[in-house]
């Protein structure tokens, strides 16, 4: 294969699969980046997941390999980044996503949701990130894409995953500030309304639900042909920032919602 990543190597947290009827980030991700050429290491905490995405790479002629990992953990993120060093010897990309929501607003959720939430979607993202910087720094280059949200910087009933999504950017932004005299970007990405198994599927589940209820109100919400995203549509944004294209962007925040985030009122 060649192509806009060709010869690079890519390390996709998250590029496991929330069983459902639509494509997830993560997957579309790995998918996308073995494509366009680049060796991809599929990280995912359900070892089952990270494999499919492996094998639908391989059966599509691409080359990549799945592994199991806890980004919550300092010592499971530095070992997914040995793996892929032993395995292709250098590691060009980081695509760090993960998240989970859950809790309520700020009158309602309790003080260990609060902090698991942080802990997978703030403290998991700057262990990945910590730790992929370390060969990274040592080349002196590497891109890093982190997918936060337009929950970010909207939004007033999810209070632990709006919270953990501004860290996010302001981990994105700190990154590519301490970093770039490296050679090292570091950008992220703020999908809005997207159909994923697990926003909608999961929503509706939660809600008691049908998913065509929640899919045709979500479509409703989105300015831009009153659609949701699809994953394709975030996956292609990580490909831009972690390409050579975009070689002079870092500390950017790139959203993905069909003009959600500049509507008032």
């Amino acid at each position: 294969m060649s192509g806009r990543l060709a010869g690079k190597v890519a390390l996709i947290a998250g590029a496991g699969q929330t069983p459902g009827e639509t494509l997830g980030n993560g997957r579309a991700t790995a998918l996308l980046f073995a494509r366009e050429g680049a060796h991809v290491v599929c990280i995912d905490r359900i070892r089952e997941r990270a494999e499919a995405t492996a094998g639908e790479i391989a059966s599509a002629g691409g080359e990549a390999v799945a592994l199991q990992a806890d980004i919550t953990d300092a010592a499971s993120c530095d070992s997914m980044v040995r793996a892929a060093l032993t395995r292709f010897g250098r590691l060009d990309i980081l695509i760090g996503n993960v998240g989970i929501g859950g809790g309520g607003a700020v009158h309602a959720i309790e003080e260990e949701t609060f902090d698991r939430v942080m802990r997978v979607n703030l403290k998991g993202l700057m262990l990945a990130t910590q730790a992929a910087l370390k060969p990274m720094r040592e080349q002196r280059s590497g891109s890093i894409v982190l997918v936060s949200s337009l929950a970010s910087i909207a939004g007033g009933f999810q209070v632990a995953y709006e919270v953990s999504k501004a860290a996010v950017n302001r981990l994105a932004t700190s990154t590519a500030q301490s970093q770039a005299g490296r050679g090292i970007r570091c950008n992220a990405v703020l999908p809005g309304f997207i159909d994923t198994p697990m926003a909608v599927e999961g929503i509706a589940a939660a809600r008691g639900r049908p998913t065509a209820e929640i899919r045709q109100e979500r479509d409703a919400r989105v300015p831009l042909n009153g659609r949701m995203g699809e994953a394709a549509d975030v996956a292609n944004a990580c490909l831009f920032l972690a390409s050579d294209e975009a070689k002079f962007i870092t500390g950017a925040l790139l959203p993905v919602d069909g003009g959600m985030g500049v509507r008032i009122g």
